[in-house]
C-alpha cells in the first residue's frame, strides 16, 4: 500500500524530514536531479523547454535544467519572474543554474507557441502543489500553449491546475504525458479528474524515508497483492453455505436484466449459493436467463414493481441469507420505495444498497445512519449527490470528501467512476483498475453482486468495496483487451471475471 498525501500532509512530511536533519536545498537539488534524470531516460535527444514558476517547483525546475545542461542537453528556461527576484533556494538553484550557462528569459507577455517551437520536451516547473481553483492570467495562456504543442511533457510534482488535494481541474491544467512527484503520491495525482492529466506518474526518491509518509488517515492507493490477500479461498472441504448465501432483492418489468447481472455477478464471484427475488411478473423472465439460480416472487403493484406487501416476505426471506443486495432495476414506484426503505431500516444482515435502493433514500437517509449491521452504498455521482442533497458536478469536483459524508465503521460508500473511492472505518481507498468500457449500463449491477459475495464471505464493509471495484475494474480492462473499450456489455463482465479472480489467485 502506498499513500496519497494531501498538500498539509506533504509538506509536514518534509518539515518532520528537515527536523531529522535533511537540508532544503540538497533535497530540491535531488528533486531536480529526478526530473532531469526522467527527462533523459524518456526523451534522450533534442531540446528541452523548463517553464519555472516563482516558488519551490520553479527551483526544481532551474536544477533539472542545469543537470540537463551537464548531460549535453540544449535548455531553455522561461521564468515567471526575474531569477534576481526568487528568494531562499529557489533564487540560489537559479542563480546556480544561470551560472552554469542555462539560457534564459523572463516571459513578460503570454506564452505563444513560438516559445515552444522545436523543443521535444517541454518541463512544467510552474506551480506544483502551489495552487487551487482555476488559473489566473497569464498561466491559464501559459497552459493552453503547453497542451497546444506537440513535446513531450513532464510535470513537477503536479501537472499546473490540477488541485493537489481534491485532483479537480477548475480551468485548464497541464496535460502532461508523465509526472515525477516526490516520497509519496499527491491526492491529486490518484483522483480523477486530476489523474487523468498526469500521464505516468513516478515517485522519486529525494532522500526522505518512504515510512515517513505513511501517515495515519491518508488516501490508501492499495497494490495488486494486497487484494489478492482480501480473496476469500474455498476449503477443500467446503459446502455451498461456507461459501456464502446472497439474496438479491431486485427489479421490475421496466429492468429485469439489472436484477439478472446482479445475480449473476454475485454467482460469479465466488459465491456459494445466490437467489433472485423479483416482482412475481418478472420471474419468468429472469428464469429464462438463470439456470442454477433460484428466482422467487414478491408481491407487486402497479408497473410490475414490487408492492409495500413485498417488505415483510423479503424480510422473512432474508433471514436465510449471509448478505443481501437491494435496489438494481427496483423503479422509483411507490411500492419499491416503502419496501427498499424497511429493507434498510429493518435488516439486521449484512447489506448492499444500489441504485434504486439509493435513490429509494433520498430524504430518508438517516435509516442508512442508524444501521449498525454491515453495509456497502455503491452510488455513482448523481445517485451520491441526491443523497447529499447537492449536485453531482459538486461531488466530482472532490469525490474524497463526498464519498466519506455518510461512511461509518458499519458503512462504506463505494463511490463509483474514474479511480472509484471506497471509504469507511475512518480510511479511504483510490481504485486503479478501470476502463471506460464499464462506463456502460449494467456494469454497476454487476459491482453490487460481486460486493455482496464478498460480504456474504465475511469481508467488512470496506474490504468488500475496495475488492469488489478492484476485481471489476480489472474484469473490464481484461474484456476490453478483446472486445475493444466500445464494445463491452455488461454482461461481458461476468465472463471475465474469472480472468480477474485468476490474476489474484495467482499472487497468494
Amino acid at each position: 500500500m502506498v499513500r496519497a498525501l494531501t498538500a498539509e500532509q506533504a509538506r509536514a512530511v518534509e518539515a518532520a524530514a528537515v527536523a531529522r536533519g535533511a537540508d532544503l536545498a540538497t533535497l530540491m537539488r535531488a528533486a531536480g536531479g529526478a526530473v532531469a534524470a526522467h527527462v533523459m531516460a524518456e526523451v534522450p535527444e533534442g531540446d528541452v523547454v523548463v517553464l519555472a514558476g516563482h516558488g519551490n517547483n520553479g527551483g526544481d525546475g532551474w536544477v533539472a535544467a542545469r543537470n540537463l545542461l551537464a548531460a549535453g542537453r540544449s535548455v531553455h528556461v522561461v521564468s515567471m519572474v526575474e531569477p534576481g527576484s526568487l528568494g531562499g533556494i529557489a533564487g540560489e538553484a537559479a542563480l546556480a543554474a544561470i551560472a552554469a550557462g542555462v539560457a534564459w528569459r523572463v516571459a513578460d507577455d503570454p506564452l505563444g507557441a513560438h516559445e515552444l517551437a522545436g523543443a521535444v520536451v517541454v518541463v512544467d516547473a510552474l506551480l506544483g502543489m502551489g495552487a487551487s481553483g482555476p488559473l489566473r492570467a497569464p498561466l491559464d495562456v501559459w497552459v493552453e500553449a503547453v497542451n497546444r504543442c506537440s513535446a513531450y511533457v513532464v510535470a513537477v510534482d503536479l501537472p499546473t491546475g490540477v488541485d493537489a488535494d481534491t485532483g479537480e481541474v477548475a480551468g485548464v491544467a497541464v496535460q502532461a504525458d508523465s509526472t515525477v512527484t516526490f516520497t509519496a503520491f499527491k491526492r491529486g495525482l490518484v483522483v480523477y479528474p486530476g489523474a487523468g492529466f498526469c500521464g505516468d506518474v513516478v515517485v522519486a526518491d529525494i532522500g526522505i524515508d518512504p515510512a515517513h509518509a505513511d501517515i495515519d488517515g491518508a488516501t490508501e492507493v492499495w497494490s495488486a497483492d494486497e487484494y489478492a490477500a482480501l480473496l476469500p479461498r474455498p476449503r477443500v472441504d467446503a459446502h455451498k453455505n461456507d461459501r456464502g448465501r446472497v439474496l438479491v432483492i431486485a427489479g421490475s418489468a421496466t429492468y429485469p436484466g439489472a436484477a439478472v447481472l446482479a445475480a449473476r455477478g454475485a454467482q460469479r464471484a465466488g459465491a456459494g449459493y445466490v437467489a433472485l427475488a423479483v416482482p412475481s411478473s418478472v420471474v419468468p423472465i429472469a428464469q429464462a436467463h438463470l439456470l442454477s439460480i433460484p428466482v422467487i416472487g414478491l408481491p407487486q403493484g402497479r408497473g410490475h414493481a414490487y408492492s409495500s406487501a413485498a417488505l415483510d416476505k423479503a424480510l422473512q426471506l432474508a433471514r436465510d441469507y449471509d448478505a443481501v443486495v437491494l435496489g438494481p432495476g427496483l423503479t422509483l414506484a411507490d411500492g419499491a420505495v416503502l419496501t427498499a426503505r424497511g429493507i434498510v431500516e429493518k435488516l439486521r444482515r449484512p447489506l448492499v444498497v444500489d441504485a434504486d435502493g439509493l435513490n429509494a433514500l433520498v430524504d430518508a437517509h438517516q435509516l442508512i445512519e442508524k444501521r449498525t449491521a454491515p453495509t456497502v452504498l455503491t452510488p455513482h455521482p448523481g445517485e451520491l449527490a441526491r443523497l447529499l442533497s447537492t449536485t453531482a458536478q459538486k461531488v466530482q469536483s472532490d469525490r474524497l470528501t463526498a464519498s466519506a459524508v455518510l461512511a461509518t465503521h458499519d458503512t462504506a460508500v463505494v463511490l463509483k467512476g474514474a479511480g472509484t473511492v471506497i471509504s469507511g472505518a475512518g480510511r479511504q481507498i483510490v481504485n486503479t483498475s478501470g476502463s471506460p468500457a464499464l462506463a456502460t449500463a449494467g456494469s454497476g449491477d454487476v459491482l453490487s453482486g460481486i460486493i455482496g459475495t464478498y460480504l456474504a464471505q465475511g469481508l467488512s464493509p470496506l474490504e468488500a468495496g475496495a475488492l469488489g471495484a478492484h476485481v471489476h475494474g480489472r474484469a473490464g480492462e481484461a474484456a476490453a483487451s478483446v472486445l475493444t473499450p466500445v464494445c463491452v456489455a455488461a454482461e461481458d463482465l461476468i465472463d471475465y471475471l474469472p480472468t480477474a479472480v485468476a490474476e489474484l489467485l495467482g499472487l497468494w
